[in-house]
């Protein structure tokens, strides 16, 4: 399943802080439909995501009924992302 979307990075500080992309409504539909075949546990669903240049493997984080979309640091280092950005998506859903 591919999906493209567009959103703004948010930062969650906890011990370290992260950096995640949530998922529009219209498209977290998407992806729960196909949710249960391609989980290996607790929710979390393998993607394959681009950003700009910048193509990386990851999991979608399940949150409050929809998912977030982890932004690794070397990607948003390597793209000059900050929290606030609005980026545009790419993303696979690996089955």
């Amino acid at each position: 399943m591919d999906i493209t979307f567009a959103g703004h990075v948010i930062e969650w500080r906890g011990p370290s802080p992260f950096y995640f992309v949530p998922v529009p409504d219209e498209q977290a539909a998407d992806v729960r439909e196909v949710a249960a075949m391609a989980t290996y546990g607790w929710g979390v669903v393998p993607v394959e995501a681009r950003i700009g240049d910048a193509v990386f493997t990851t999991s979608l984080f399940p949150k409050n009924g929809g998912y977030l979309l982890p932004v690794k640091s070397a990607v948003r280092k390597a793209q000059g992302i900050s929290a606030g950005d609005a980026v545009t998506v790419e993303m696979t859903v690996r089955l």
